[in-house]
């Protein structure tokens, strides 16, 4: 194929810490294939901070401005043949590139609380967007092709009919870390990463630590509210849940790596980062059994009824029983897991956007 000039919109790339959309995007950055040309579209320079260096880069607009359905525009000045974006948002009205768009999970029209983040206007706009099928299909459709980054994402996208564009799956994954070392200390701990959204559950998780008994603790990583601090600790014994309230990569992956495992309750998730982390170091998982989980953690974790409490603490007590081949059979299941292969798929999406957009026009 000819080397294309290709768009790549960094511009949910958080500035200090990354959530998991501005993670797979720099992971995907970082290892795009040196067979075309690449542009990032940011709109803070202080995004390439978290971006490799060398690359040809141009500002936009955020992408909560309120032209963002006319973005296009914009692009069309760069000169480029195509752009792809990790999110379904970015708007395609009047493009004169091939665009593909990336739909992560199918959460919100579950679970329609919107991000705590979000200003009150983009709140109520993300809730009506999420009360019918109709608009995802109108922004999917108007794409060339379309990004998921699971299976089970994939299918749920077949189910409901969401789009007419081919859709290829580019898994998340994991920046590389050190493992835990053979015959370290396993603690009594669970970890806990995410955030505090009530589909993620956390409360399950605190309330199955006094079924485990007095030793064990819970280790939350991420921010936590005042509200949030004090209702999971009324559910656990005093001391019991260690919150860390937003810890650095350092910290995380040490507590990682002495933990008997992580520990996710959620009812529903489009993928599982922190599933990855952990299994990449040698940390086995517990987990709700819901299908994303399953695909990710494979043989390798153990499984549980998220609305059950007791479940969680049988689960911890089987993954106990043969925790050094969980914890073996972890690294090999989060080797399927490589940056290098999601943003090869990820090219692979753009050059058939590309072949697809030039056979529409010639005829």
């Amino acid at each position: 194929m000819t080397r294309l000039r290709i768009g790549i919109d960094c511009r949910y790339v958080r500035i200090g810490r990354h959530d998991g959309i501005s993670r797979f995007t720099a992971g995907v950055v970082a290892h795009l294939p040196d067979r075309h040309d690449y542009t990032l579209l940011v709109h803070d320079e202080r995004q390439l901070e978290s971006l490799p260096e060398g690359l040809a880069w141009e500002l936009l607009p955020a992408p909560t401005d309120a032209g963002e359905p006319l973005v296009a525009r914009r692009v069309n000045r760069f000169g480029l043949d195509a752009v792809f974006s990790p999110m379904q948002t970015m708007g395609s009205r009047g493009r004169g590139y091939a665009l593909v768009l990336t739909l992560h999970d199918l959460i919100y029209y579950r679970n329609r609380t919107p991000p705590r983040e979000f200003s009150w206007p983009l709140r109520l706009g993300w809730r009506a967007f999420h009360l019918s099928w109709a608009p995802q299909r109108l922004l999917l459709n108007g794409a060339d092709g379309v990004v998921t980054v699971s299976e089970t994402t994939a299918g749920l996208i077949a189910e409901h009919r969401l789009t007419k564009r081919p859709v290829t799956v580019a898994y998340n994954a994991a920046d590389p870390a050190e493992r835990r070392a053979d015959g370290s200390v396993r603690e009594k701990t669970l970890v806990y990463m995410g955030s505090f959204m009530p589909y993620k559950n956390v409360d399950t998780l605190a309330a199955a630590l006094p079924l485990l008994g007095a030793d064990w603790t819970l280790h939350c990583m991420s921010r936590v509210s005042d509200a949030d601090r004090a209702r999971l600790s009324r559910l656990a014994p005093a001391g019991a849940i260690v919150f860390h309230d937003g810890a650095t990569d350092d910290e995380y992956l040490s507590v990682l790596r002495s933990a008997t495992a992580l520990a996710t309750a959620s009812y529903d998730e489009g993928f599982g980062i922190p599933i990855v982390e952990a299994m990449g170091v040698g940390t086995p998982v517990v987990a709700s059994d819901i299908p994303i989980f399953r695909e990710i953690g494979g043989d390798a974790a153990e499984y549980f009824d998220p609305s059950s409490p007791s479940a969680v603490a049988a689960a911890v007590r089987r993954l106990e029983a043969r925790w050094d081949s969980a914890s073996q059979d972890s690294v090999v299941q989060a080797a399927r897991f490589r940056w290098d292969d999601s943003a090869e798929q990820v090219v692979r999406a753009v050059e058939r956007a590309v072949a697809d957009r030039g056979a529409r026009a010639r005829r």
